[in-house]
This record gives C-alpha cells, structure tokens and sequence, in this order.
C-alpha cells in the first residue's frame, strides 16, 4: 500500500486527568498520538472540578500535535483520514449557554460528592428510597450519577436557574459538549450523547434508551435542555471550522469504559477492568439486563449502530485507583513519579500488614457508602514508605476482586461461550507489573494484559472505524486481524493466605464506615 493510500481513524480520548488524540492506521496501529493532563480544582472537601473550555483546548491541542507527529512519520493524514471516535469520562457534567456557548459553571467530576444532600433527601421523599430508579435505569440513587449533580447545578447555580428559565440552557455530558462545539458550537453544534454516556446519567430507560419521561417529572428535569441518544456508532456529523481537521465525520461515541470492552473485543461472558483515576470492571451480559443483588450496576455495555441489538453490562466502579499513586506522589511525596511506585513496593516482599483502603470520597460498588473516608492500618513501627506503597497496590486489586466476586453471585459465575473465565486488563496503570501479579493473586485466576493497553481510545476508534467501513465487526470480535498479543499473569498466592488477606482487607474497609465530617 503506498502513502496514499493509507487509512486512519482518529481518536479522541478526554478521561478525568488528560486528554489524549491517538491516530490508528487500518490495521489498528498508533501512528500518531498526544496527551495533555488539565486542571483539578477542589473548592471544597469532597468536591472536584474540571474548566470546560480547558478541555476543549486541550483537545485542539492534542489534535494539532499527534497530526503533526504521524505527517512527520510520513503519513498522508489530510488524506487518510477517514473518521474520528471520542471517549470520555463520564458522569461529569455541566451546562451552557446555546446563545453565547459559555459554560455556566464549572463542569461537575463524576467523583464529586457535593450531591450527599440531594441523594438523601430524595431517599426519603421517594417510595422505592435508594434503588427508586432502578427498574427504569438499573442505577441507584448516588452521588456518581450525572441526575444528581444537575439537580444541585439547577437549585445552587444562578446563572444555571436563569438560563433554563430563558430556554438557554443545554445539559450534557462532556462528549455532549465536545461533540456540540466540534460540530460548530453556537452556529449550528449538533446537541447529542450516545447510549453508553446516557445510561450513566440515571435518566435513560436501559430498555427502550430514551429519556425516561417518568424520570424527568419525578426529578423536575426539563427534557429541553437534553441531548438527542445516538448509538455507540454511527455518522453525528462533521467536525466544523476552527479545528485542526474540519469535514470529518465523528462516527464513534462511548463512555471511557464502554469503549475499553469494544477495544477488548469483550464478548458475552466476558469481563475487563480499567485502570485508570478509578478502576471499572464491566461484564458483557449480552442482550440481557442483569439486576444486581449484590451492590453492582445494571448498564448499557454497547450499541455498534442504528439497528444493531444492545448488549448490556454489570459494571463495578471502583472511585479510587490510579489517583491514590496520584496521591502518594502529590501529597505525601513519598514517591516523584507514578512509575516509581513499582520499584518502591518491590522492596518488600508483603505489606507487612498494612491495609489502605482509599476511600477519599466515599466507596463506590459494592459497598455504595459516601460516608467512608481513606484508612491506613497496621502499621508499626516495622512499617516503611515501600509497605505503604505496596499497600496502595494491594488497595486497586482488593477493590477489584470485591466487585468479581459480587459479578460471580449475580451473573451465576463469569464464563464466555467456550467456558473460560477471562478478567481482560487495561489502562496505564496496567504497565505496572507487581500490580498485575498481585491481582492475580489476589483473584486466584489469571489476567491478561493486551499489547495494547490503551484499549479506550481503541475502542472508540473501532466504533468510528465500524460506522464508515474501515473495519467489519467479525474483524474486531471474532477473526482476530486487530486482535494483539496478551501477556498473562497467573497466580502464585496460596490459597490459605489469599483467604487471610481476604478477611483482613474486608475489616479494613469497614473501619471506614461512618468517617466522613459532614460539617465540612
């Protein structure tokens, strides 16, 4: 295939620390790429912030170096390049202005705990309490959910209150606002999410994957300010004038984690977690919703087109992962940078009976209690920073193997269709080697580590690529042509002293319980 011939897809990852632009060449390979980490605010104990229009900047930014990079290379991207995908984080949420395309207010981080009152008092009002809405959108009343932080947006922000009045206000997620100004913002930006993005904001009927009238009544949600649903891939529209490419269609459309199950091919039974700021561990239940008993999700897994079936999900989120080394980095200092961590925890051979359970701003699935705060206990006088890092470690694989564990009482034990349990591994913490070894042994079951660990962006492109032909769907999930080779981890615990940590995590996370000072 000469230069000119060659076909891209690009990718827009915008995740909760950085935004990355990643340009794939038909056989899935990056051949170009660019990350910029944004801003954190914290106003407040609890709360997180993200500056939207930082956002948008840091994706023209992105776009403009990793299209520099591949032409640099030699690749004919003005040409190639046929379509772009987006990934996001997801839940965030902010509102703007239609007329003028400014922000209201800060966006809200999916993380973000402000909402504590809002939960509780709709606990009380409503008949169902907590899981009132989880017949329609298979979500619990939480803090997580992007319902609950526009509920606060519209009752504390004026700005927000006046601009719904007027009928200038538009809701969204931030592939919604990255989609609506990619598309020509206030001239003519097409106001759209997809089902993945839409299933995380509690209002979204997991069935029929409209808004849910009822929904909206109860929570005094105008359906004017939301976006239209589109599938997980398909044509929205082309990316308009003042970016760094402009005709081409955005085709592909997930939230972070659903695109990480479309980068790892994750059929029916099979499960894969991300490691990210959180982890997120998602098992494709096929054209089934599975109802949790046991503190998990019930969501949208993907929709790969207009007329293509639903799959669905059970989904674990895990709040704290990755920031936690952030954490140890940021705050404590006990390591400079996140690479760092391995060697240090390498030093030990065991925690040396130390258990940190990073519950910063509460504990996500399946515990579900935003009333927990961080705890570090054992420790001694026995105890160095290495124990403490390895602690952290440990902390990420203890919270994951919790929500496998609830995934095997629901779902009646994870099997794919050749009755193999596979735990598929993703995200940038996963190049951290003692970490995949202490899930392993922790779960007492292997996991497998693709080449290509940045399966998010990945999967958007897939779902782009899909939508304009660049890619068939037996390509991704059955023939394995993108298919890249796995590295596996398999355990090395004994059983007996697996079981003993175990146990001795679970009264660690108890001691949680109950910490957090709401006069803050």
């Amino acid at each position: 295939m000469s230069k000119n011939d060659e076909v891209f897809i690009g990718s827009i990852d915008q995740g909760t620390t950085s935004t990355r632009f990643i340009i794939y060449d038909r056989h899935a390979r990056a051949v170009g790429s660019h990350q910029v980490e944004f801003t954190q605010f914290y106003p407040q104990a609890g709360w997180v912030e993200h500056d939207p229009m930082e956002i948008l900047e840091s994706v023209r930014l992105c776009m403009a170096k990793a299209i520099n990079k591949a032409t640099a290379e030699g690749h004919n991207i003005d040409n190639g390049l046929k379509a772009i995908g987006l990934t996001n984080q997801r839940e965030t949420t902010l509102l703007w202005s239609k007329s003028t395309g400014c922000p209201l207010h800060n966006a809200i981080v999916w993380m973000d705990v402000r909402t504590s009152a809002v939960c509780r008092k709709l606990e009380k009002q409503l008949s169902g309490g907590r899981t009132h809405f989880v017949e329609s959108c298979g979500l619990p009343i939480s803090t997580y959910f992007s319902a609950m932080k526009l509920i606060w947006l519209m009752e504390n922000v004026d700005a927000v209150k006046e601009a719904v009045k007027a009928g200038d206000a538009l809701f969204g997620t931030i592939d919604t606002w990255l989609i609506w100004n990619l598309t020509g913002g206030v001239q003519n930006g097409l106001h759209v999410t997809d089902v993945s993005n839409a299933s995380r904001t509690m209002l979204m009927n997991l069935k029929s994957l409209d808004w849910d009238k009822s929904t909206l009544e109860t929570l005094k949600i105008p359906a004017e300010i939301l976006p239209r649903i589109v599938s997980n891939s398909e044509i929205i529209g082309k990316i308009g004038k003042g970016w760094p490419i402009t005709g081409i269609p955005i085709s592909g459309c997930l939230g972070d984690q659903h695109a990480a199950m479309v980068g790892q091919a994750c059929r029916k039974g099979e499960a894969k977690s991300t490691y990210g700021t959180g982890a997120f561990i998602l098992l494709n239940t096929g054209e089934e919703v599975i109802k949790s008993s046991n503190g998990l999700l019930s969501t949208l897994a993907f929709k790969l087109g207009k007329d293509a079936p639903a799959n669905y999900a059970l989904e674990g989120s895990i709040a704290i992962a990755g920031a936690a080394v952030q954490w140890l980095r940021d705050s404590l200092g006990i390591i400079s940078s996140a690479k760092e961590i391995e060697e240090l925890a390498s030093q030990v051979e065991s925690t040396g009976g130390v258990y940190f359970v990073p519950a910063f701003n509460g504990l996500f699935a399946p515990w579900w209690r935003d009333d927990a705060r961080g705890v570090c206990i054992g420790i001694t006088r026995f105890t160095t920073k290495a124990h403490i890092a390895r602690s952290v470690l440990e902390s990420m694989c203890f919270q994951v193997k919790d929500v496998l564990d609830s995934m095997h009482k629901d779902a009646g034990g994870i099997k794919n269709e050749k009755g193999e349990f596979l735990l598929r591994v993703d995200g940038g913490a996963t190049v951290n080697n003692l970490l995949m070894q202490i899930q392993a042994d922790l779960m007492g079951n292997a996991v497998i580590r693709p080449a290509d660990i940045e399966t998010t962006a990945l999967g958007a492109a897939y779902a782009a690529g899909l939508a304009v032909g660049v890619w068939k769907k037996d390509e991704i999930f059955d023939s394995g042509e993108v298919v890249k080779t796995s590295t596996i981890f398999h355990p090395k615990l004994d059983e007996e002293l697996r079981k003993k940590k175990v146990e001795s995590w679970c009264k660690a996370v108890e001691r949680t319980f109950d910490l957090a000072d709401l006069s803050l």
